[in-house]
């Protein structure tokens, strides 16, 4: 595990693997919450136009995928309010729109075309200091706001009718909701890549769920929970020269199923005490 502190670039994959335990873990909770899983699903593959518009227009290609997302979250968000679609629908068109430009997009680059595979896929063994900083950005903005916010989002998650008649409102925390997805999905894409982002974003969440049901408790056990979870994948990566972003979503997976199982046979053999006590 110390070999993790000998070179920069895993130092910068430690890094990485904290800022985006951190915002998965808080983002991740309000959108198991909300069950907006899909639509988180839909904005980060509509990213991914927003990479290839990156490269053929000769900027980061983490900035394009930003301003994507953040488009794609504003989208979603305004037609669901509007009920002209449903959902799922505009979800799935937005997924097919943003894969179909990226294709286009890099398809329209002259030259030999870039490698998409560490966007796909995620690379963070080859996150870069740029990388880092947009992270660190975005990171600290998600908590700042998900603090400064915390009791209206509490409201809001268990009873928004309630909350719209308390005077919260309720439109602006869901618009606002959208687009801290989108910045987490940005921050999460060279961890885990586009494909696998929505492991990252429910798994530690929905272990904290089966551990706690206060909304504080459970934003903590995601973030620690995906913070140890992300460096083992990691470690796991360097020792069997493997993607490091299919190590860490595999082991999130394996330790989620793990984790219900056990919560399965408790609450068998809690229901079986009771029987028993009660006859």
């Amino acid at each position: 595990m110390n070999v993790i502190f000998e070179y920069q670039f895993l130092q910068n994959a430690l890094l990485a693997s904290i800022l985006a335990s951190v915002v998965c873990g808080i983002i991740g909770v309000i959108v198991v919450e909300k069950k907006l899983v899909m639509m988180s699903g839909g904005i980060a593959h509509t990213a991914y136009g927003g990479v290839g518009m990156g490269y053929l227009c000769g900027f980061e290609p983490i900035i394009g995928a930003f301003l994507f997302s953040i488009a794609a979250a504003l989208g979603i968000g305004f037609i669901k309010r509007k009920g002209s679609l449903q959902s799922d629908v505009t979800i799935g068109l937005f997924w097919s729109l943003g894969m179909a430009l990226g294709i286009i997009f890099i398809a329209l680059m002259p030259g030999y075309p870039p490698d998409m595979n560490s966007y796909l896929f995620g690379n963070i063994l080859s996150v870069t200091k740029a990388d880092l900083l947009l992270m660190i950005i975005l990171s600290v903005l998600v908590v700042l706001i998900v603090m400064i916010l915390f009791n209206y989002w509490k409201a809001y998650l268990f009873d928004e009718e309630f909350a719209m008649i308390i005077g919260i409102k309720t439109t602006f925390l869901e618009y606002l909701l959208l687009i801290l997805i989108a910045m987490t999905i940005v921050v999460l894409i060279r961890v885990a890549g586009i494909i696998m982002v929505l492991a990252l974003l429910t798994a530690p969440a929905a272990i904290a769920g089966m551990l706690s049901s206060k909304l504080k408790n459970r934003m903590i056990i995601a973030v620690i929970s995906g913070t140890v979870l992300c460096i083992i994948g990691l470690w796991i990566s360097y020792v069997l020269n493997i993607a490091s972003g299919a190590s860490i979503v595999v082991l999130m997976v394996l330790c989620y199923f793990l984790a219900y199982g056990v919560r399965l046979i408790y609450n068998k053999f809690k229901q079986k005490r009771v029987t028993v006590k009660s006859t």
